[in-house]
């Protein structure tokens, strides 16, 4: 229980002042006191601290953590996982800063400034707030903030989450008990629902084949076959490749600094087969690269070393696509259209979700669906009403 007491006492000038303390005990048995100018306030913190304690939610940092200082913590924690653990890259440690400094503080950029750019100015960060203080309704109301000001829906969901594994990462570091974005969702529009994938149509990847050099051709055919993602693809070595089997095995990526791990998430970790012709081709690359050992690149730079996507689409990919007439897929489509052959050829959707590295089903059929073959909406009722009436 929680108590308050009255304290008496004499300023400097002579003048006489009152104070209320009030004292209580967490869950520990440990003592915390606060000194309140009335006694008012000293009776609603009272009520509240008893509640917090009787409940379990209370820390006795939270009235002094701020959300800035729970965003340091866990910016501290991502870097330390990325000099241990692959799964956190440097492009995702960079990534994930920017968009907490950009738009959870709202940093003011300048000269000085660490902060990466943004597309949209963001002045209303929640950087200042105590944990303690913090709520579901305060982020709700930042959130809706951060849509008014112009960042996308796409953004303000990575943001939103980011800010949730901050709180998730203060709870376990015992700075809070409730995690007050846990709850919080970005509801859209129609205007601002997901696009249906449209992949390339096979006469454009027909016309990017024969307009590429020998190497890029080999290089769009693999990304087109087996839906690898490029980080994937420039990290994949030749043992993993089993050309006798027909199949290549997928658990390694590699960034944008050139620091290779572990695949975006464990279903990123896959094996997908390779047609006949696929690995033909393989076989004659392997044959005339420079760098043909188990342990060498599949697709290197000329020195050997990582394939910079960034510089290979500027120089090499744009320059390809100049070339054509109509359609000019992205690196990305080429994914896409590995998908879309597998879903005409008929194959299942949880062998499509597993040969693609999706998490969940869910997400292949959210962004697929739409492709698969299924019966006119005449037919289904044909054989309803046949099933109903003879």
């Amino acid at each position: 229980m929680a108590s308050i007491t009255k304290r008496n006492w004499t300023k400097p000038n002579g003048e006489e002042r009152e104070a209320w303390l009030l004292t209580w005990f967490d869950a520990s048995g440990k003592r915390h006191r606060k000194q309140f100018a009335r006694k008012r306030e000293a009776d609603a913190a009272r009520i509240e601290k008893e509640g917090e304690v009787a409940k379990g939610t209370f820390r006795a940092g939270a009235d002094k953590f701020t959300v800035e200082q729970a965003v340091g913590d866990y910016v501290k924690h991502l870097e330390a996982r990325n000099e241990r653990d692959q799964r956190v890259t440097r492009t995702y440690l960079d990534s994930t800063r920017a968009e907490l400094e950009n738009y959870v503080l709202a940093k003011p950029r300048d000269e000085e400034s660490k902060v990466f750019s943004r597309a949209t100015t963001f002045t209303d960060g929640i950087g200042h707030m105590k944990l303690a203080r913090l709520t579901p309704a305060d982020v709700d109301d930042w959130k809706d903030k951060l849509l008014a000001a112009g960042v996308t829906v796409a953004t303000t969901r990575r943001v939103l989450s980011s800010l949730r594994r901050v709180l998730a990462y203060a709870i376990t570091k015992n700075n809070v008990a409730i995690n007050a974005a846990a709850g919080v969702k970005v509801v859209t529009g129609r205007k601002d629902a997901p696009k249906k994938i449209v992949p390339p149509s096979k006469a454009t990847l027909k016309a990017m084949l024969e307009v590429a050099p020998s190497d890029m051709r080999l290089r769009i055919a693999f990304a087109a076959a087996t839906g690898l993602r490029a980080s994937e693809q420039w990290a994949l070595r030749w043992h993993h490749l089993d050309l006798d089997g027909g199949e290549v095995t997928v658990e390694t990526r590699v960034d944008a600094h050139a620091q290779e791990g572990f695949t975006k998430s464990e279903a990123g970790t896959r094996t997908v087969p390779l047609g006949s012709g696929m690995v033909a081709q393989l076989e004659a690359w392997r044959k005339r690269s420079p760098y043909p050992a188990d342990t060498d690149l599949v697709f290197p730079n000329t020195r050997g070393g990582y394939v910079r996507h960034g510089n290979m689409i500027k120089r090499e990919y744009k320059a390809l696509l100049d070339k054509l007439e109509g359609e000019r897929p992205n690196w990305h489509a080429l994914r896409h259209f590995a998908v879309s052959s597998w879903i005409a050829a008929g194959l299942p959707p949880k062998t499509i979700q597993t040969f693609a590295g999706h998490a969940t089903l869910a997400i292949t059929m959210d962004r697929y669906g739409h492709l698969f073959p299924g019966e006119t909406h005449k037919a289904a009722f044909d054989r309803l009403a046949s099933d109903i009436f003879g």
